[in-house]
């Protein structure tokens, strides 16, 4: 009974969330406080709620304070270069920005933490899609997939996870599968090049002096547009911030009027020039241009020693915030203008972790989580013994998103691996195949990172998932094909 409520809950949230329903927030906290009833546990609710929160408050503490610190980064325009940089590569051409991307999230995803990919990729790309009109739901999906993949680094949390579970070494499990993540990522980068493609169908391209190099043409309906995505574009002069060059003309998608009014700064419609792009006006009164290289090197202090593991990473924000903030805005009326700039972003993202405190507090009080595992397992046929590591390479797309790392990786992967022993499967093959899932993890409405994501690119999460799901699970099929092909699993 416990395992059909608990695939009950999950289906019933992802259905809410996915029509437009309910809000994440209420979907997360409503839904399991419901199905805790239903299970005949409400008394211990409180419980349930109060232990997931405690699991999650470091998380949601890292993520406040890395918000604000790179929020105070975008200010001070450390990011500014990156953005020109890359709009010079990719030639105002929506092809070329959505493979750019994929490239940049794989590249910030070194540093193995998923929230600072996110914040830095959507920082810097997020104005050139919405310069562009382009589809906000494309920028999510390819970020979170590039960093899904990326995600299994030793160093990046499922590895070590597999290493610690199975007392087997992460070098052991991810070396021998950097062929299988490279056709992975590759794999990505040809799904952005495609995506880009379609962008390029629907918006056009714009040339850097400003001339329309191709009319749009109307939105298919394949192309799911997010709840930011349909906000209007920038002013020429905000663009120009963006590298730009001085851009006056735009071209718009989605049967809307994208001419420019090149005096006004205003779109056909009359609106104003989007308040997004203020954060890369090349005069607005936060840049910093004589701190920029202590910003670059506290920035990079900071990951370092992320990596190095140094201190717990939301001690390391916290510091990092309080020295960006002291440095760069001494005046405290400045410091409280700066935090109140990044307080939207701060509070959705913390307050949809604690929400998602309760789902999974919910999911692993009552039981759910365990049973729905052992249910799983328990169906795998006899005969498919001798192919474990393909059970579990499939079997980890749908556990990875339903659970969390902690729960399949500590859970599950000993039941498996055992499972596999039995067969003549060794274990080091049952844990590299576990981490094939990692693409469609990333983006799990139990892993705090994705919130991070849709909430600075202001795309509605239940858009995200219905975009980003199908391209996903391909990916995780392309690293589980390529692995079994090369050997690997």
């Amino acid at each position: 009974m416990l395992t059909i409520l608990g695939f009950a809950m999950i289906a019933t949230f992802l259905v809410l969330i996915m029509m437009k329903k309910m809000s994440p927030i209420a979907a997360l906290v409503l839904i399991p406080a419901l199905f805790c009833v239903i299970v005949g546990k409400g008394a211990h609710l409180g419980d349930y709620v109060i232990d997931g929160v405690s699991s999650l408050a470091p998380t949601a503490a890292m993520l406040m304070f890395a918000i604000v610190y790179f929020g105070v980064m975008i200010d001070v325009g450390l990011f500014d270069p990156i953005v020109r940089a890359i709009l010079k590569f990719c030639k105002a051409d929506p092809m070329r920005i959505v493979v750019g991307t994929a490239l940049l999230a794989a590249i910030v995803s070194l540093d193995g933490d998923g929230s600072t990919t996110f914040m830095i990729t959507v920082s810097a790309m997020y104005p050139l899609y919405k310069r562009l009109k382009m589809s906000l739901v494309v920028m999510t999906g390819v970020a979170a997939m590039a960093n899904g993949v990326m995600n299994t680094l030793p160093w990046g949390g499922p590895t070590a996870r597999a290493a610690t579970a199975l007392k087997v070494d992460a070098t052991d499990i991810f070396v021998p599968m950097i062929p299988a993540l490279a056709v992975g990522l590759v794999a990505v980068v040809v799904l952005a090049y495609v995506l880009g493609l379609r962008e390029r169908r629907r918006v056009g391209t714009l040339s850097l002096d400003g001339a329309q190099v191709r009319e749009p043409e109307p939105e298919s309906e394949t192309v799911l547009v997010g709840a930011g995505a349909a906000s209007g574009v920038s002013g020429a002069r905000a663009g120009a911030g963006a590298g730009v060059g001085g851009a006056r003309g735009v071209v718009g998608g989605s049967g809307e009027a994208g001419d420019l009014d090149a005096e006004s700064g205003r779109d056909g419609t009359g609106d104003g020039a989007d308040d997004d792009f203020k954060g890369l006006d090349p005069n607005r009164p936060t840049l910093r241009p004589k701190l920029y290289w202590f910003n670059a090197l506290l920035t990079v202090a900071l990951l370092t020693a992320m990596i190095m593991e140094l201190l717990p990473i939301p001690v390391l924000f916290l510091i990092g915030a309080a020295l960006a903030l002291t440095v760069n805005f001494p005046h405290i009326p400045d410091q409280k203008a700066r935090i109140a700039a990044h307080a939207d972003n701060v509070l959705n993202v913390s307050g949809m972790v604690f929400a998602a405190a309760v789902f999974t507090g919910v999911l692993t009080g009552t039981g759910m989580v365990d049973h729905m595992a052992n249910w799983l397992v328990d169906t795998i046929p006899d005969g498919m013994g001798p192919q474990m590591g393909l059970v579990t390479g499939l079997l980890s797309l749908p556990l990875t998103y339903f659970m969390s790392n902690d729960g399949f990786y500590f859970g599950v992967l000993p039941v498996l691996a055992e499972a596999g022993q039995a067969h003549g499967v060794s274990t080091l093959e049952i844990a590299r195949a576990s981490i094939v899932g990692q693409p469609l993890h990333m983006s799990s409405p139990l892993v705090p990172a994705v919130y991070v994501l849709v909430g600075m690119a202001k795309v509605e999460f239940g858009d995200h998932t219905r975009f980003v799901v199908k391209w996903a699970v391909l990916t995780s099929l392309v690293i589980l094909a390529a692995g079994i092909l090369f050997g690997i699993i």
